[in-house]
């Protein structure tokens, strides 16, 4: 197919048309022309042979760049993929240029001296000692004959050169492969050289240095990507909503609060997740702490701790989620907006951390599922022996009055609005009638006036 206006068109017959009135169809009619066959007429000369006759196939090569190109943008592994082209070239190399020497030495006769290749009997002996002389040559390492003719001279220094300009294209090639590899790690995971160099500047390295290397070798060895928000940050709105989804909602769906909840509040959700991985032994959050996120638990387990940081009084597992109550405003709630327990990592645990702010801009828009995380943090509540039933109670009656108030102060508000509105079209109708008096008063004196200008004339 081919691009137009960047959507993919494979309509067989607008494909055929395009690449009838491009220029590579003359280029690949020309290239797949039987040229060879030109040596079997009379009078065309024998010397050359077929290989030179078939010429006309290097103008293949466009198609075999765009092949590669191709290939190198659909493969899953682009830089193994470059690895082995250039190997493929350097071979290829190799090959032209013992194809190179071997006609030099059956000019120059072959046997004749140490440097030319040796007449042996089977041609495959024949092309490995040009293969060997060749890459003797353009890797330069030396050991090949010393030249003794002009011709031979040439060739070596030629072959020197070529073998410098190579090995210097094979040095950036790997280079560019190898930083290709680096910048595409540090696009996903942090790197954790600068938080060493930072704790061995301030003098706190040793077992804390090795949790970060740790931190950051779970990180690359399970795939974790922290760093997701800064990766898809350049993409639409809507298309970073599609990404997000395919990749979190069936672990959003696994948690037992959402089970109930419709797609398009889980879509709103999966935009604002961030993810985040927690070391063995650190604590998540700590009982007293404000609460400003709520936590879902992705992969690890999670124990809740007493006091003392070791006794296990629980264990949160894949699908559940805390912190949910610091968060949510539920009437009676004795502990406010701090946290209710101590959450210790067991092991690595990947979490999805949601923020207040963006929580409460989702629960704005989809006020059944307020609802349905209220109740569930009041009964959560309720077995923890934290809500007050009379601060409740009394915080009900107490809204249900301000509600009543408000509709009262609403009623109120309305009627003087109708009185604004009365008064307002009194004084229109009162400015109206003035209006009209004066244009009337102001008629009669004109009139009064014009009937003295009239008398003094006739008396004049």
């Amino acid at each position: 197919g081919f691009l137009e206006d960047g959507i993919l068109v494979q309509d067989i017959s607008r494909m055929r048309r395009r690449y009838l009135c491009s220029w590579a169809f003359p280029c690949d009619v020309a290239a797949v022309l039987p040229t060879e066959l030109l040596c079997l007429l009379p009078g065309v000369p024998q010397a050359l042979g077929v290989p030179v006759a078939r010429a006309n196939r290097c103008l293949r090569v466009p198609r075999l760049f765009e092949a590669f190109d191709q290939c190198e943008t659909h493969t899953g592994r682009p830089n193994a993929f470059r690895v082995a082209k250039l190997m493929m070239y350097l071979v290829l190399g190799i090959h032209w240029h013992g194809c190179l020497y071997f006609a030099l030495s059956a000019r120059l006769g072959l046997g004749t001296d140490p440097w030319v290749c040796p007449a042996f009997a089977r041609p495959l002996h024949r092309y490995l000692h040009s293969f060997y002389f060749s890459t003797l040559v353009l890797a330069m390492v030396g050991d090949t004959p010393a030249p003794q003719r002009e011709e031979e001279f040439l060739f070596t220094t030629a072959g020197f050169l070529l073998a410098v300009l190579g090995f210097a294209t094979i040095t950036g090639s790997i280079s560019a492969v190898i930083a290709n590899l680096s910048a595409a790690d540090a696009a996903f995971y942090p790197d954790a050289g600068p938080v060493r160099r930072y704790l061995r500047a301030r003098g706190a390295g040793g077992r804390l240095a090795g949790r970060v290397v740790r931190w950051h070798q779970h990180l690359r060895m399970q795939h974790k990507l922290p760093a997701e928000q800064a990766v898809l940050q350049h993409l639409p709105r809507g298309l970073r909503a599609e990404v997000a989804a395919s990749v979190h909602l069936p672990a959003l769906r696994r948690v037992g609060l959402f089970r109930g909840w419709g797609h398009q509040v889980l879509c709103q959700l999966v935009l604002r997740l961030r993810p985040q991985v927690f070391g063995p032994g650190e604590f998540v959050c700590r009982r007293g702490d404000v609460g400003r996120e709520m936590y879902f638990v992705r992969e690890g387990r999670l124990a809740v701790v007493a006091e003392d940081g070791i006794t296990q009084l629980a264990v949160l597992g894949e699908g559940l989620y805390f912190g949910e109550i610091s968060l949510i405003n539920i009437k009676g709630n004795m502990a406010g907006n701090r946290r209710t327990a101590n959450i210790l990592s067991i092991g690595y645990s990947d979490l999805f951390c949601l923020g207040k702010e963006d929580l409460a801009e989702v629960l704005a828009e989809f006020p059944h599922a307020r609802t349905a995380m209220e109740a569930k943090g009041r009964e959560l509540l309720l077995a923890m022996g934290r809500l007050d039933t009379g601060a409740e109670a009394a915080a009900v009656a107490a809204e249900a009055e301000a509600e009543q108030r408000l509709r009262g102060l609403e009623v109120a508000l309305e009627g003087l609005q109708t009185r604004a509105a009365r008064l307002l079209a009194q004084l229109e109708s009162s400015a109206l009638r003035m209006a009209l008096r004066v244009q009337h008063l102001e008629g009669q004196l004109h009139l009064r006036q014009q009937q003295d200008e009239a008398a003094g004339t006739a008396g004049a």
